[in-house]
């Protein structure tokens, strides 16, 4: 569990923060889950490679969910060490968690999906409407993790 990291522990700045960065990774790896389990096997909209056969879009598939999981646990052995070190702060910690939901969706739906082109968020309808819920939604929780980091920021930097 994420507490207030004691008086004395000193505290580097949230950039540099390793509690703001396993939790960035944490945030990431859990908004690719949720893609890859809503829209990819329930939803069954899109694979991660859609511009080839079936069997390949599978296999992109996989290997997301392989880089999803060790993500996850990567992550997690980062939260657990800056716990360990006395360094664990929940503002930090909520601000890195959000901020990696929104960076993760706001890189799929622009790069993914636009740039690269890899896969879009549905076939056979009109993308505006999906296009912007998906890159909307990205941006809003990117910019309330953007938020919530600065805020952590000045409260550091006002604990000295």
């Amino acid at each position: 569990m994420v507490t207030h990291a004691p008086d004395d522990v000193e505290r580097p700045a949230v950039g540099r923060d390793p509690t703001y960065w396993s939790t960035f990774l944490l945030g990431a790896a859990v908004m690719a889950a949720l893609d890859e389990i809503v829209f990819h096997q329930l939803l069954g909209w899109h694979h991660f490679y859609d511009a080839a056969s079936l069997r390949i879009g599978l296999l992109s598939d996989g290997l997301l969910h392989a880089a999803e999981l060790v993500a996850l646990v990567a992550g997690g052995f980062l939260l657990a060490d800056a716990h360990r070190r006395g360094l664990a702060v929940r503002a930090v910690a909520v601000a890195g968690f959000v901020t990696g939901l929104g960076a993760f969706q706001m890189w799929d739906g622009v790069v993914d999906h636009k740039v690269l082109r890899l896969h879009q968020v549905r076939y056979g309808v009109d993308l505006l409407a999906y296009d912007a819920a998906w890159i909307g939604g990205g941006l809003l929780v990117l910019v309330v993790g953007l938020v919530l980091t600065a805020r952590a920021a000045r409260r550091r930097r006002a604990e000295g």
